[in-house]
């Protein structure tokens, strides 16, 4: 069986942030680890940036290594003629109502959290209120 024949039945899931640094790519990375057979989900961002290395030593210490991520924009997403099941924001209100509709008519719906990037303090500070945020991520995609 090829990769097509294996995706089909599968939901695919966009989460889009900002950056496409945080939020977006720890919930890709927990709900492909959580349901590989049911989902495929990929993230982007509005505008991307660079994965936040505390963000990468926060999922590490959940024993999810996304190391080898790259940020992804969504425009290039629409560009490539991609379509979703489900587009789901993770960053704030005003900043999810920049994000395209993407074609082929997804579900869209709204999942907000705190922005590491804003956090303030040290790395020891900012690992701990990244693990917070991590974890509510997985929480919410265990509903």
């Amino acid at each position: 069986m090829g990769r097509a024949n294996e995706l089909m039945g599968k939901k695919r899931v966009l989460f889009v942030c900002v950056h496409n640094s945080a939020r977006s790519q720890m919930a890709e990375a927990f709900l492909n680890a959580m349901a590989p057979e049911r989902f495929e989900a990929e993230s982007a961002g509005i505008e991307p940036g660079v994965l936040n290395p505390i963000v990468v030593d926060a999922m590490k210490d959940a024993g999810v290594d996304i190391a080898f991520k790259k940020t992804k924009g969504v425009h290039d997403l629409i560009r490539e003629g991609r379509t979703y099941d489900h587009v789901i924001t993770v960053c704030d209100e005003a900043s999810a109502e920049r994000c395209p509709v993407f074609p082929g008519g997804g579900q869209r719906t709204h999942m907000g959290f705190e922005d590491p990037s804003a956090l303030k303090g040290g790395y020891e500070e900012k690992f701990e209120k990244i693990k917070m945020i991590r974890d509510r991520i997985r929480q919410s995609l265990q509903r």
